[in-house]
């Protein structure tokens, strides 16, 4: 392995798992979803790692075009641009409509006691909520089946900013196998830091009692959602 092919193997395993580790967006709205919409372990790694990969895929995608009719690094950085810009919006509208929704649940989940006054001159009340799963059956089995995909699209939309003019580029100047180890490499670390990150989280959050917050999960989950668009947005994270 030359020099040169080292040098941007190990950019290329660093700037995967920091980039990763500094964006919350790679995985809060994964922690945050799996918790309000009680997705299994299974379940939970499946969609970030789908989720990961169509994030990846979507740059290498482009960087493998601009490279193979020999686009300048600046027009493709510009299309990298309005896809993050796209990616942060749709990510900050899909939080807040998730909050909202989130919220209206909370409300109609929220214990309240009838009382009941009977002939005898005995009166009783009882505590209750009006549980969504029984009043929307259908529409909540909807909405559980309609949010990954819709997270999938908003990471395929997401670009991997580095990686196509600090990695893609310099390695193809060398060749099409050097390319190739990068790009993967770069994939690899990427999805492999987003799901450790997400799974630590799952167990964590799993053994915190919220029981308390439990009509609120939807409506977290759609807050924490914006505020990684938002963070995104402000901060460039």
């Amino acid at each position: 392995m030359s020099d040169e092919l080292l040098i941007l193997v190990t950019a290329a395993a660093s700037i995967g798992f920091f980039h990763t580790l500094l964006g919350p967006d790679h995985y809060l709205p994964f922690i945050a979803m799996s918790r309000s919409g009680e997705w299994s372990l299974r379940k939970t790694a499946f969609i970030t790692v789908l989720c990961g990969i169509g994030h990846v895929l979507s740059s290498v995608v482009l960087g493998f075009i601009g490279i193979s009719f020999g686009l300048a690094v600046s027009k493709l950085e510009v299309i990298e641009s309005f896809r993050g810009s796209l990616a942060t919006w749709a990510l900050i509208a899909f939080g807040l409509v998730y909050f909202i929704w989130g919220i209206k649940k909370a409300l109609r989940n929220r214990p309240h006691t009838h009382f009941h006054a009977h002939g005898s001159g005995i009166d009783h009340g009882h505590s209750h909520v009006h549980n969504e799963e029984h009043l929307h059956v259908h529409k909540n089995k909807s909405n559980k089946n309609m949010t990954p995909w819709v997270l999938f699209i908003i990471f395929i939309l997401g670009p991997c900013e580095p990686l196509i003019p600090i990695l893609m580029y310099p390695a193809a100047k060398s060749s099409l196998f050097d390319l190739w180890l990068v790009t993967g490499i770069y994939g690899g670390i990427t999805i492999l830091t987003m799901l450790g990150l997400v799974l630590v989280s799952y167990f964590g959050i799993n053994i915190i009692p919220t029981a308390k917050l439990e009509r609120y999960t939807h409506a977290i989950a759609g807050a924490i959602i914006s505020f990684c668009g938002i963070s995104i947005l402000l901060f460039g994270l």
